[in-house]
C-alpha cells in the first residue's frame, strides 16, 4: 500500500514532510527522525492517529501500557490539535491538548493531559493523567 503524504500536517505546525512528516516511517522512510520532546511526540501521535498509522503510534507508546494491538479502522476523522501547556522535568513530561474530532456527522473533543518519559534518548506516551470531553 502506497502511503499519499498529505502537504499540511494534521497537527497544524506546518508542512507535513517538515514536522510529524520526519518521524512517520511510510513518509520518511530509512531517515526516520527521533521527536526531541515530549510536544513533538504528542504532535507526531496526533498526526498518526489522523492518517491511521498504528504501527507508529504502538512503537511510540511506552511498553508498561501500550496495548498489543490498535485497530483504527472506526476512528473519527480528526481535525484540530490544540497544545495548551507542556511541563518537562528530566526524563519525564506532561502534555496538555485537546483534539477535536467528527465521527458520525457529529463534532467532538477529547482533551487530555498526558505523561510521556523519555527512555534511551526516547519520548514515549506513557498514559492519560486526566481526560475530558
Amino acid at each position: 500500500m502506497s502511503f499519499k503524504a498529505p502537504k499540511k500536517c494534521p497537527c497544524g505546525n506546518g508542512l507535513y514532510r517538515k514536522c510529524c512528516g520526519r518521524f512517520h516511517p511510510p513518509f520518511a522512510g530509512e531517515a526516520t527522525a527521533v521527536p526531541r520532546d515530549a510536544e513533538q511526540l504528542m504532535r507526531s501521535r496526533y498526526s498518526a492517529f489522523a492518517l491511521a498509522m498504528p504501527e507508529y503510534l504502538l512503537s511510540t507508546w511506552h511498553a508498561s501500557t501500550r496495548p498489543a494491538e490498535l485497530d483504527l479502522s472506526d476512528s473519527p476523522r480528526w481535525r484540530k490539535l490544540d497544545i495548551y501547556s507542556v511541563a518537562q522535568q528530566g526524563t519525564a513530561a506532561q502534555v496538555h491538548f485537546c483534539a477535536y474530532f467528527e465521527f458520525d456527522g457529529e463534532v467532538g473533543e477529547h482533551e487530555e493531559l498526558s505523561e510521556f518519559v523519555r527512555e534511551d534518548g526516547r519520548w514515549f506516551y506513557v498514559r492519560p493523567l486526566q481526560t475530558a470531553g
